[in-house]
């Protein structure tokens, strides 16, 4: 497969990922803002998306403070931020665009309706649409996307792009979603326990549509311990971190049969899945949840950089 279309396939599942997260993290927003007291933290819950999702300078240097309205926009339908959902959607289709013959006709349909409709939410009065209706619709439509790819692909390479594009971005995502809540710090630690703390975490797990699954992975009751865990080290949570490196290692390594090398990338892969399933919950909240999920967005990013260089960069290797 050439290079250039790898990683058109690689990016598109990439974008189409980054909406999605776009929006989870636009209802976590919503979510943890109904909460009165919810604002009486570190900083607000809002400013802890912009934070979390790495956008805050981007968007301090278009509106300045962080006031909702602006930051559900910029999020959302703000063309000047390259991580908005309709920029997003946008990118998907035109590198999807620019590879039709390697998708099926199902696939394209998927991704050009989303663009097509997402214009025409854009043109719609914002007065009109309430956020939780759009968030349900970019996870709707984020879904098909992916139903198309999973029914109607040809299991070869470029399948394999697909899908380590989705794992990266799922695992760098998942990371950064659940860092929000190290950016919505809690007023004071005896809260620590509290309702509030115990209503965040469920926010959580409500905004990757993994709330039920927790509940019969674990039972009773909801604590930091537990969801950490289950974001993190837990096999059968399909957005765990470990989860989304194992699938990464997985499509990697299927790209090493068909072209009968392994190289850095898949090396790689396999250190990191080695150490992140030797690591307890406990050794997660010694180093701290937060250094511990940014060193992995570290590893995340580095590991994509070695896809990169070896499959995308049109360079032999």
């Amino acid at each position: 497969m050439l290079s250039r279309t790898a990683e058109n396939l690689f990016w598109i599942a990439r974008y189409i990922e980054r909406a999605e997260t776009t929006a989870r993290l636009l209802e976590v927003g919503a979510r943890i803002a109904l909460m009165p007291s919810a604002g009486h933290g570190y900083r607000s819950e809002w400013e802890s998306l912009l934070l979390a999702s790495g956008t805050s300078d981007g968007f301090a240097a278009k509106y300045g403070d962080p006031v909702q309205r602006n930051i559900e926009s910029y999020l959302f339908f703000d063309r000047d931020n390259p991580s908005s959902v309709i920029s997003c959607i946008h990118a998907a289709r035109e590198n999807a665009r620019i590879v039709r013959t390697a998708i099926t006709a199902q696939v394209w349909d998927a991704l050009n309706t989303t663009y097509q409709e997402i214009k025409a939410l854009e043109r719609r009065p914002r007065s009109e649409m309430e956020l939780t209706d759009l968030t349900d619709w970019v996870m709707r439509q984020t879904a098909m996307v992916r139903g198309a790819i999973e029914a109607t692909l040809l299991r070869n390479e470029g399948y394999h792009f697909l899908n380590i594009g989705f794992a990266l971005e799922r695992a760098d995502n998942t990371a950064r979603l659940l860092d929000v809540k190290y950016y919505v710090l809690l007023p004071a630690v005896d809260m620590i326990g509290s309702a509030l703390d115990n209503y965040q975490w469920q926010v959580l797990l409500r905004a990757l549509s993994v709330h039920r699954a927790f509940h019969w992975a674990y039972g009773g009751e909801i604590t930091a311990a537990k969801i950490a865990h289950f974001l993190t080290l837990n096999r059968q949570c399909p957005r765990a971190l470990i989860t989304s490196l194992e699938a990464a290692m997985t499509h990697l390594d299927a790209l090493a049969r068909e072209y009968n090398h392994c190289g850095p990338a898949q090396r790689r892969a396999r250190a990191l899945v080695g150490d992140i399933a030797e690591t307890r919950v406990e050794e997660i909240f010694d180093e701290g949840l937060h250094e511990f999920l940014n060193r992995y967005i570290r590893e995340v990013g580095a590991l994509s950089v070695l896809v990169h260089d070896a499959y995308l960069s049109g360079e032999a290797r």
